[in-house]
């Protein structure tokens, strides 16, 4: 930290005429930058220091390691998928499928951080299972910042997606409601876009399993698929076990991969932090990086400062609850689903977000940085709230001194 210069330096573009460049980022695929009367594409670049940029990248490299190693410690041991809320449709599954090789368990997964305006980096939480953001990331964020000269460091993710997705060769990509809900839908089209694929772009609730095949219509078998639908839904849907089943006999290669949903789970970080209280697991640098890149998270509230609590299959805000010092609740997200209803919850300790300025007021920034076949690539800012849920917007993050590495 040099002086007392902040993480972000926020360049406003609402000067410029809004309409044409929402229709030209709605040609390069990113359809949904206003949404019906909402902005949810913020005009404006959130500029990361270089050094911040930098640190975070080495951040994301540890900690990406530290919890693929987790995850081989937590494979078929049933207390603990237990501790980490996987529903016991789900063990077989895990429990038959090989662990992909150190690194890839998800070859598409998004990191959000937590960088404060000091340029302190903390993890909030991993998404190794059906990330989005992918269209802002890939798509709009190189787009916007090239408008304003700003360096961006998304430009490899086109590259690294078609790497992993050469490996994967899915034959389908779905999700739910395609071709309506916009968001999901763009982001499985520009998905197969990148990666150079003949895949065919199905609605999941168009699919049907008879004794482990999955079919779509009356004549396609789907064998490999690529899917933006929730693991832990198995446990609640109707066909959730029939999917499990078809995974668990190798009738469908889903991607991500099955042990994605230990990645994913909230629970694996409250179980990273126990083993580093105990000294278990880790070597010295990997505890390093513990200490300095996670946040304390606990099943159970053992806090006596402010604290967070989040189901461990919470998305896009939902069941996160804010308690303040005195440990009274000050915030909840009502918007988002919350699932804290039937997953367990965690609870973890409060940290500072950067603060950017708006048309509508100051906002939180969150820090999505993704992970594509491994390797951390790629930046997405959401603003909004204390609690970062479905009303947040989207900002594109840039680099200073990018150039320089």
């Amino acid at each position: 930290m040099t002086g007392t210069e902040s993480a972000f330096r926020y360049i406003d573009n609402t000067h410029l005429e809004r309409s044409p460049r929402v229709e030209e980022l709605r040609e390069l695929g990113f359809t949904w930058a206003d949404l019906e009367e909402e902005q949810y594409w913020l005009d404006a670049v959130a500029v990361m220091r270089g050094d911040v940029y930098r640190e975070l990248m080495q951040a994301a490299k540890s900690l990406w390691l530290i919890l693929d190693k987790a995850v081989r410690y937590v494979h078929r041991r049933h207390d603990l998928y237990d501790l980490l809320g996987i529903p016991p449709v789900l063990w077989q599954m895990l429990d038959d499928c090989p662990l992909p090789e150190p690194g890839l368990i998800s070859r598409y997964a998004r990191f959000d951080f937590a960088v404060a305006d000091d340029g302190t980096i903390k993890l909030l939480e991993l998404n190794a299972d059906t990330p989005t953001g992918y269209v802002e990331a890939s798509i709009a964020t190189p787009w916007v910042c090239a408008q304003g000269g700003i360096a961006s460091p998304n430009a490899a993710m086109k590259e690294l997606l078609a790497a992993a997705w050469s490996i994967e060769r899915p034959d389908t990509a779905a999700c739910v409601a395609y071709g309506s809900h916009m968001e999901d839908s763009g982001t499985i089209e520009a998905l197969v876009k990148h990666s150079g694929l003949d895949i065919q772009c199905v609605d999941c609730l168009d699919l049907w399993i008879d004794e482990g095949v999955v079919r779509v219509g009356d004549e396609r078998i789907i064998e490999r698929m690529f899917a933006l639908y929730p693991k832990e839904w198995m446990a609640v849907d109707d066909a959730g076990d029939a999917l499990a089943y078809a995974i668990e006999t190798g009738k469908l290669q889903l991607f991500n991969g099955p042990h994605s949903i230990l990645l994913q789970s909230k629970g694996l970080v409250a179980a990273v932090w126990g083993m580093y209280e105990l000294g278990l697991l880790f070597s010295e640098e990997e505890r390093e990086a513990i200490s300095r890149y996670l946040l304390p998270t606990y099943n159970k509230p053992v806090f006596t400062g402010g604290f967070v609590s989040k189901s461990v299959f919470g998305r896009e805000g939902g069941s996160v609850r804010l308690f303040g010092e005195d440990g009274t609740l000050e915030l909840e997200d009502e918007e988002g689903f919350d699932s804290s209803t039937l997953f367990p919850t965690v609870y973890q300790k409060r940290t500072e977000l950067a603060r950017i300025p708006s048309p509508e007021g100051e906002l939180h920034l969150l820090t999505g940085l993704f992970v594509l076949n491994g390797q951390p690539c790629g930046l997405l800012g959401r603003a909004g709230g204390p609690i970062t849920g479905n009303a947040s917007h989207f900002i594109a993050l840039g680099v200073s001194e990018l150039e320089e590495e």
